[in-house]
């Protein structure tokens, strides 16, 4: 007697409906790909800066440890309309907080703030300046139109206090922090920082970070 064959799909296709479903790693292996590509460079420039650094290399800046996110932040424009800090993901961020005011000592940090970008030559478009106001006063037109480039926005400054770290016995506007591009808050520069020092902080972030 001959085989019986089969003489329909339906076999065939009960038996593909029993085929074990494809893994979670096969289905996301695309995404998480993705994934490690994009995060591959900053992990690269962070071993090379901090945990594999060539001999007798320091950085200058306090380091954030342990590195923080920074969470989405309650930020306007000075026309009230609100702004998202991600906006100005994969550029490096020079962020100062300081009252709408602005008195000398926070302008001379704003002037700094522009020079450092400037003196980085050809890497200043991947740095960006950030002043946070911590009060609903006017801002000066003069002032603005002199930091053009520097986005000005309002915040919460309890928010701020709970987010940016301070030395006992100073305030979060002695500082100049520094944000990486993928939104870490990652170094602070004190009061009266040296600009030299603090541009060799930032070359050598620029050098070993790939993106941003």
């Amino acid at each position: 007697m001959n085989p019986v064959t089969p003489t329909s799909g339906a076999p065939l296709a009960a038996d593909a409906s029993r085929a074990p479903p494809l893994s979670h790693w096969r289905r996301y292996r695309a995404l998480y790909a993705l994934i490690a590509v994009c995060l591959a460079p900053v992990i690269a420039s962070y071993l090379a800066y901090y945990v594999f650094p060539p001999s007798g290399r320091t950085n200058y800046g306090d380091l954030i440890e342990p590195q923080r996110p920074v969470p989405a932040l309650a930020l306007k424009l000075n026309d009230g309309s609100g702004y998202d800090l991600k906006r100005l993901r994969g550029s490096w961020l020079m962020v100062k907080v300081d009252a709408a005011a602005c008195e000398q000592t926070c302008q001379q940090r704003l002037w700094l703030m522009r020079q450092l970008r400037t003196m980085t030559g050809k890497d200043a478009d991947r740095i960006e300046r950030v002043m946070l106001v911590t009060d609903a006063g006017p801002m000066e037109t003069m002032l603005l139109r002199e930091y053009d480039g520097t986005h000005f926005l309002r915040a919460d400054r309890a928010e701020l206090e709970r987010l940016l770290p301070a030395e006992p016995g100073t305030r979060v506007e002695d500082y100049i922090y520094l944000v990486d591009p993928i939104g870490n808050l990652m170094m602070r520069w004190p009061r009266d920082a040296d600009a030299s020092r603090m541009k060799k902080d930032l070359s050598k972030l620029l050098k070993a970070s790939r993106i941003g």
